[in-house]
């Protein structure tokens, strides 16, 4: 009996050292990982600006979009930058995707994902999303890759794909109802 306890007793003691370890690691880490996500964050609203003035950002609807930037252009809201959650083949991706106020995307770019590397990865590529681009208002936003003109682009990686594309397509109808407030 002696002889388990004292095993116990060595192996509770360990996993204390690990976790007293693990949390000053995590207390030395945490303010530099929160500084590069937030860094990360605001180089990706930058990059898909197209140049205007961002705005003031607020809560999105708590569905599809997460937040809402407005694009300014001499203090008139010309569009707006949406921050997208949706879930691909990997889990969760979340974009960022700048539309004009007509529902029309400007630019988009995926922040973070966990997709198949050479497959749903893709999406993380400027090509990718320039797929989209100028789409929305007049131009319809693919719905399936059967709607784009080349679909092997995006073969093997349909549920990135049905994902990024219904993402951008709810974003799109979410601007239009915003108008330039």
């Amino acid at each position: 009996m002696t002889r388990y306890l004292k095993t116990a007793f060595i192996l509770f003691a360990i996993c204390a050292v690990a976790a007293i370890l693990l949390a000053v690691i995590n207390e030395v880490t945490a303010p530099r990982i929160a500084l590069n996500v937030q860094q990360t964050a605001e180089e990706t609203l930058a990059a898909v600006s197209g140049g205007y003035e961002q705005g003031e950002a607020r809560e999105g609807d708590g569905g599809t979009v997460t937040s809402v930037t407005p694009l300014l252009d001499g203090g008139s809201i010309v569009g707006y930058i949406l921050e997208l959650s949706t879930s691909g083949y990997g889990g969760e991706i979340t974009m960022a995707t700048s539309y004009l106020t007509d529902g029309s995307v400007l630019s988009s770019k995926v922040m973070s994902d966990s997709e198949t590397p050479g497959l749903g990865k893709k999406a993380e590529e400027s090509w990718y999303m320039e797929m989209f681009s100028g789409l929305g208002a007049d131009s319809p936003l693919p719905e399936t890759k059967d709607d784009l003109v080349d679909p092997s682009l995006v073969s093997g990686a349909t549920v990135t794909f049905n994902g990024v594309s219904s993402a951008i397509r709810e974003g799109s109808e979410y601007v239009k109802t915003l108008g330039g407030m």
